[in-house]
């Protein structure tokens, strides 16, 4: 059985971007977090033990999206996919969308989004 929890619109104030403005002055950025994984045992018998803990997966976002800067959202969206991998085993699959709000582009643009999908087959690829 796959299930997903997700982690709608959590907002952070970070200092990702290419230009040194957006680096030092900052701007607001939103995630969502999908994170496919059985949870049936978890419902069954009404324990978070046996489920991942919402809770953690958001401080963890969090601190990552916060603890170093990147120039591309593209960059930590990705890290965030694989930390989460890495760090919460019961994920077997994870989707992870980062808005950067108010892009610098020149005009009138409410956000921009990158997507990242992928599962942990993908990830003992890449780490083996």
């Amino acid at each position: 059985m796959l299930n997903i929890i997700r982690i709608k619109r959590a907002v952070f104030y970070g200092y990702h971007g290419v230009l040194t403005e957006e680096q030092s002055v900052g701007g607001k950025f939103e995630a969502d977090i999908d994170l496919y994984t059985n949870f049936s045992s978890a419902s069954e018998h009404d324990s978070l033990k046996e489920t991942i803990n919402y809770d953690k997966v958001y401080k963890f976002v969090y601190r990552l999206a916060l603890e170093q800067k990147y120039a591309l959202i593209e960059t930590l969206a990705m890290k965030i996919a694989d930390s989460i991998l890495i760090k919460f085993e019961q994920t077997d699959k994870v989707a992870v969308r980062i808005r950067k709000n108010n892009p610098p582009l020149g005009g009138i643009v409410d956000c921009v989004e990158v997507e990242v999908i992928k599962d942990r087959s993908e990830l003992k690829a890449q780490y083996v």
